[in-house]
């Protein structure tokens, strides 16, 4: 990231940059610090996922971080926010995290449900862009989202399963959509951690700690034109390598 996000997000005229950083500390979940430094990197909102406070100690820290916006149809007791407001160049862009429902745990609330209350919220506090982060298990699920939300969301994209998929477009209504828009972390890994570990464990049925493979990176991910109005222009997928 800090090889390639600055000169990247330049080149390209990014006006707001939106980074997933589950998973970021350590390959398991997030941390403060992790946060700090990816701001100043250039993110504008970070999302997060399932293993959100794996790392315990952010549990204490998220509510201080008022640009890091938490899976919001999990529980009432999760601390963080539901919805992250970017402001930029007179325009203002709501940032939603949801987790879907199916195989996931901790077990969320309907996904669908929760986005029609938070993308009429958002909506009511200005936002007429709306970027939905769907942190889900299944493509079905994620398309089924992408389709529920055809027109109303500026963007839906998918994370969680790691691998970038080919069918970015956009959907009737002017919503951009991706069911994956892949990872950061080492081209030669297995979803970014290491070969060795993840064959001891798949194919040798052997216990093996995880962690994150070290060699050369690359960072997935999509880039979306809106206009006033909400409406995406223009979608597409890229990945960069260090």
């Amino acid at each position: 990231m800090k090889a390639i996000l600055p000169g990247f997000l330049s080149s390209n005229g990014i006006d707001a940059c939106v980074i997933n950083a589950e998973n970021s500390a350590h390959g398991l979940g997030c941390n403060e610090k992790i946060c700090a430094e990816l701001k100043a990197l250039g993110a504008d909102a970070i999302t997060l996922g399932n293993h959100s406070f794996s790392s315990f100690d952010f549990w204490g820290k998220i509510d201080k971080l008022d640009y890091v916006v938490k899976p919001s149809n999990v529980s009432d007791n999760w601390p963080g926010k539901d919805i992250v407001i970017v402001e930029k160049n007179g325009q203002k862009l709501a940032v939603i995290n949801i987790l879907g429902q199916i195989n996931m745990f901790p077990s969320p609330n309907d996904p669908f449900k929760a986005c029609d209350e938070l993308i009429k919220k958002a909506n009511d506090m200005g936002a007429k862009a709306v970027l939905v982060d769907f942190h889900s298990e299944t493509t079905s699920e994620k398309c089924a989202l992408g389709y529920h939300l055809a027109g109303r969301a500026s963007v839906v994209v998918g994370t969680h399963t790691h691998v970038q998929t080919s069918d970015s477009r956009i959907l009737d209504g002017g919503t951009g959509y991706i069911t994956d828009a892949g990872m950061t972390g080492s081209v030669d890994s297995v979803l970014g951690m290491e070969i060795e570990t993840s064959l001891k464990r798949l194919r040798d049925k052997i216990p093996a700690r995880y962690e994150p493979a070290v060699g050369p990176a690359m960072i997935n991910g999509v880039i979306a034109d809106i206009d006033i109005d909400g409406k995406c222009t223009n979608f597409r997928r890229f990945t960069e390598y260090e």
